[in-house]
């Protein structure tokens, strides 16, 4: 998967979340901290942390499940296109 294709997922992504407006505060701001995490990585700059971003991004997914179906889709599918990208 290409950069590019990446980047259109996590925008994706972010349409989600900014259309799921009944999603607490707290995470919220873990998911917007993910995704500025994995923007530095595919911007060629050093992650924050070392771990994996598919923990916390399965996490969030399966927070999600019930009352967010399409966003956790979402992080799902960009869980799966940075584990094949190598990220």
């Amino acid at each position: 998967m290409t950069q590019e294709s990446l980047r259109e997922l996590l925008a994706r992504v972010h349409e989600r979340l900014r259309d799921a407006r009944s999603i607490d505060p707290q995470s919220r701001d873990m998911l917007v901290t993910l995704m500025g995490d994995i923007e530095r990585a595919l911007g060629g700059a050093a992650p924050r942390r070392e771990e994996s971003h598919a923990p916390r991004l399965e996490e969030l997914a399966v927070q999600f499940e019930a009352e967010h179906p399409t966003l956790a889709r979402a992080l799902r599918q960009l869980m799966d296109a940075l584990a094949k990208a190598g990220i």
